[in-house]
């Protein structure tokens, strides 16, 4: 495993890659163990993508992933990258978008447990009544990055 850090307008970030792809990417909460630093080409590439996100320069990612879910899990996330930029959906958006309408709440705990945050844009997930609700990174960077995205669109 590979990893590294990267200063962001809204906090540090843990990046995380295995010779495969990116597995994680996470905003630092106090308390937070920091790994062993050791980065690799593709480390440097998606902090390279990832500023250029953050600078409103770029919408895209183009990385490759490395994620261990359950198959539901790896459905929700593969949903969760097909939402535009600057754009919102709700949980239930994702229910149905992976052929599981009821699985509303199955839809939260996937994007709960998204390990690629940013990347994979679980803050682009609010609530069916259009209410901004949990987010991983803290409620200060799902209101920035929506922002962001907002601007920049």
């Amino acid at each position: 495993m590979y990893f590294t850090t990267m200063d962001s307008p809204i906090g540090m970030y843990l990046i995380g890659a295995s010779e495969r792809g990116i597995t994680y990417v996470d905003r630092f909460k106090e308390g937070d163990t920091i790994p062993e630093m050791n980065e690799s080409p593709l480390l440097i590439e998606a902090k390279k993508q990832l500023e250029a996100y953050f600078s409103g320069a770029s919408k895209d990612f183009d990385l490759p992933l490395d994620t261990a879910g359950t198959p539901f899990q790896e459905s929700v996330w593969e949903a969760l990258r097909a939402i535009p930029y600057g754009q919102t959906v709700s949980y239930k958006d994702i229910a149905v978008a992976v052929n599981n309408p009821k699985a509303v709440r199955a839809v939260g705990g996937a994007n709960n447990r998204n390990p690629i945050s940013i990347i994979t844009p679980c803050h682009r997930v609010i609530g069916i009544s259009g209410k901004l609700v949990g987010y991983g990174g803290g409620m200060d960077a799902k209101e920035y990055l929506l922002k962001l995205e907002r601007e920049n669109s």
